[in-house]
């Protein structure tokens, strides 16, 4: 199951949560407030082993996209 980040949105409190991708819409309440007022957001994640060199690229800081440099 993956992991979704949601916010409140009425006391801003940010929380994840391991939903199935059919619940992953909802986001249930907020566990702070109890509030059933939440969105899901955007969320980035990050992996083990990128390349040495992935500083270097300019076109894509993370060195994960593989694009051709200038």
């Amino acid at each position: 199951m993956p992991l979704y980040e949601y916010q409140c949105e009425e006391c801003g409190d940010r929380f994840e949560r391991l939903v199935s991708l059919r619940e992953s819409a909802r986001g249930g309440k907020c566990p702070k407030c109890g509030s059933g007022s939440v969105r899901r957001l955007m969320s980035v994640f990050a992996t083990a082993g990128g390349k040495s060199e992935a500083s270097e690229c300019p076109t894509c800081p993370t060195g994960v996209c593989d694009l051709p440099r200038s």
